[in-house]
């Protein structure tokens, strides 16, 4: 499943007819965690499931549930960023705020001194240097007959707290402004937060309002979309090593032709070295729990996963799936290689670790772990190879 930029503007909105999550494995994998909620207020006699609720509905409508959950995981993850970075140029702000104050305070002890200095030589009025130790010495220094009375110092003096002053104001409004904007972003953190775990709430009670049989009949479900996603994976891999055995005879011929005799050998691909740390990184973390928005050590969400795998081989990922889509540079399905990144639904909720074969490495939901699995058991939206 699914820290710097927006998610893209353009997001649909989660499906419910055909491009729905067919979600192969991952409500079974939520069974045992969720069975226990039977005897819980979740799964309360008082809330049956509708008897003429077919068990291939109630999947269907926990499959939508956690896709929906996925989708708001990925904008719960984009308002974390902007939240932190938010924070994080207030703290700036607010240091700076500080920093400019003990300027401004110290600009106005040098005017007092020099202040003080003319009262006790009489170089000036009685009446004017008890203007001067007022609150506001610019009430003093407005007036002209007594500008005209400072040396140059002192006029730089008076100058320097000017400056002082007007930059203090204007950082302490940009520290008022960017906490609002910080507060609106918490805001909207919490707003998300609570969609994910109301999704979750909703499946779980779904789940935990099966019967035995019924669970039965939803394991015999996924276990034949899972056979169909492996045999079509096994397939896809089949097609990848066709199509990459004909790219290297016609490198071959190619070779013949310009007079290198035909020997030649394609190097590996420029990513190669990286890729691999990035896949014995996500192999290290195979059985990890999936925890929405979390992205390591203990648990990851899948694009958190994704991230901290790139991350171990030196490349630097964004946060989000949405803008995980937008690096590097984007390969067909048929040439994908280990390491790229693989995209699912049209909304670009999720992303798994290409791992070869027809396979990927991914963290798919909550209640289920970090894992292998075939690459074909959800819809493709796309792939991109990092580096």
């Amino acid at each position: 499943m699914a820290s710097h930029r927006k998610p893209r503007t353009r997001i649909p909105a989660p499906r419910t007819g055909h491009g729905r999550r067919t979600a192969v494995g991952f409500t079974t994998a939520a069974l045992a965690s969720v069975t226990l909620l039977s005897q819980s207020a979740n799964a309360a006699p008082g809330d049956p499931r509708p008897a003429s609720q077919s068990i291939e509905k109630v999947k269907e409508k926990v499959d939508t549930l956690y896709h929906q959950a996925e989708t708001a995981t990925q904008r719960y993850n984009a308002a974390k960023e902007r939240t932190d970075q938010q924070r994080a140029k207030v703290d700036k702000l607010l240091d700076s705020v500080a920093q400019r104050t003990e300027k401004l305070n110290e600009a106005r002890r040098t005017l007092g001194t020099y202040a003080a200095a003319q009262y006790r030589d009489g170089g000036l009025a009685r009446s004017a240097a008890t203007l001067l130790f007022s609150d506001d010495p610019q009430d003093v220094f407005d007036q002209s007959h007594l500008l005209d009375r400072l040396t140059g110092r002192q006029k730089q003096a008076v100058d320097n707290f000017r400056t002082q002053r007007t930059k203090a104001a204007e950082e302490r409004r940009k520290a008022g402004a960017s906490l609002a904007t910080l507060t609106a972003a918490q805001k909207q953190l919490k707003t998300q937060k609570k969609t994910v775990q109301d999704k979750l709430t909703e499946a779980r009670r779904l789940l935990a309002n099966l019967t035995a049989k019924e669970k039965a009949r939803l394991a015999a479900i996924e276990k034949k979309q899972a056979e169909e996603a492996r045999r079509k994976a096994a397939a896809l891999a089949e097609k990848q090593r066709q199509e990459a055995a004909a790219r290297k005879k016609q490198q071959e011929q190619q070779g013949q032709q310009d007079g290198s005799g035909g020997s030649t050998t394609p190097s590996a691909p420029a990513n190669s070295s990286k890729a691999a740390q990035a896949i014995a990184f996500a192999k290290a973390q195979l059985g990890k729990p999936y925890v929405w928005g979390a992205t390591g050590p203990s648990s990851f969400d899948c694009s958190g996963l994704t991230q901290a795998a790139w991350k171990s081989a030196g490349i630097s990922l964004p946060r989000t799936t949405w803008d995980q889509v937008k690096i590097g540079t984007r390969v067909s399905t048929s040439e994908l290689q280990p390491g790229d990144l693989v995209f699912f639904y049209d909304d670009i909720s999720h992303v798994g670790l290409y791992i070869g074969d027809g396979m990927m490495i991914h963290a798919p939901k909550p209640g289920d772990v970090v894992k292998k699995a075939p690459i074909t058991e959800m819809p493709i939206y796309g792939s991109v190879r990092p580096a």
